[in-house]
């Protein structure tokens, strides 16, 4: 086995519907932020001792957390009030929120130009609101909304190359997005699964991992969009990440309440670990190599190590 359960984290209580959502590490500070939906709030945990810490409140209907090592930044992507939170780790009370467009979710930071995207899931009722929004960090302003043909998913970027990456779940497709010209979708890619969900990318070998709802999971080359191969997976996913270490890749999918495990060298499946019924939402701590599978039900954290297949 690949992954070695390790304990659990309790975490607050829920105070409405909604578990929780993505999360990112800062592993230079040793501490994991993760979207406590229900909360309004992001929990904070201690990644080296698997603890919980504290939970920064005020975040309403908070749908994702991202770090930035680099410029020493968390993200937060608050979809109840359309906007983005920006703080630093060492203050966390401080946060800056910007206005974006409707249902921010996805979130993807391109640090080299300081700019952060912003992957809007949109209001079917309100025409022209599937957006990507582009916000200068420097600056905190929104310098671009671009309208995408359908409803967005998870966000990734190549920083070298500077393009991010946006999933469409309908019509089935990756959105590129230029950083030099953050002003207009660059390219689209077609997919030939239904719902692309999760989001990772390889910047060694340039492939995307990007975990479909139809329940497969696609390799594409994310120079050309060509699809590489197709990988059947345990159910219908939601977030992806990849442990460039180990060349381990991890799907988490809520029912059955599974992370699905590949080695990106043979893309064979390794396992398939149990969860928990709803547990969509992993993070991955890429420096201690742990893996966290947020559990709705229980309120609390699965911890998993890895160790090289």
């Amino acid at each position: 086995m690949a992954l070695e359960h390790i304990g659990y984290i309790a975490l607050p209580p829920h105070a409405a519907p909604g578990g929780f959502d993505h999360a990112a590490v800062h592993s230079g500070r040793g501490l994991l932020y993760v979207a406590h939906t229900a909360n309004d709030a992001v929990d904070v945990i201690d990644c080296t001792t698997n603890t919980y810490l504290r939970s920064i409140p005020h975040l309403p209907q908070v749908a994702g957390a991202l770090v930035s090592e680099t410029d020493d930044l968390v993200f937060t992507s608050n979809r109840g009030e359309d906007t983005v939170g920006i703080f630093s780790p060492a203050q966390e009370k401080s946060v800056a929120k910007v206005k974006v467009g409707v249902g921010p979710n996805g979130l993807a930071y391109a640090a080299n130009h300081r700019l952060l995207l912003a992957a809007n899931v949109g209001d079917p009722s309100r025409r022209g609101s599937f957006t990507v929004s582009l916000v200068d960090v420097s600056t905190r302003a929104v310098i671009a909304n671009i309208p995408v043909p359908g409803r967005t998913r998870w966000t990734v970027v190549d920083d070298e190359r500077g393009r991010f990456y946006v999933n469409i779940a309908d019509p089935p497709q990756i959105a590129v997005v230029d950083s030099a010209d953050p002003t207009r979708v660059a390219d689209s890619f077609p997919m030939p699964a239904m719902g692309p969900h999760g989001l990772d990318l390889d910047p060694t070998t340039r492939r995307l991992f990007c975990a479909c709802d139809g329940k497969v999971l696609l390799v594409v080359d994310s120079r050309s969009g060509a699809v590489q191969s197709e990988h059947a997976i345990s159910g219908v996913p939601d977030v992806v990440f990849l442990n460039a270490t180990f060349k381990h890749l991890y799907v988490a999918i809520g029912d059955p309440g599974v992370i699905d495990v590949f080695d990106t060298r043979t893309m064979r499946r390794l396992e398939s670990v149990p969860t928990e019924r709803g547990a969509h939402t992993i993070g991955f701590d890429a420096v201690r190599n742990t893996v966290y599978a947020f559990l709705p039900d229980t309120h609390r954290a699965a911890v998993y190590g890895d160790r090289p297949g």
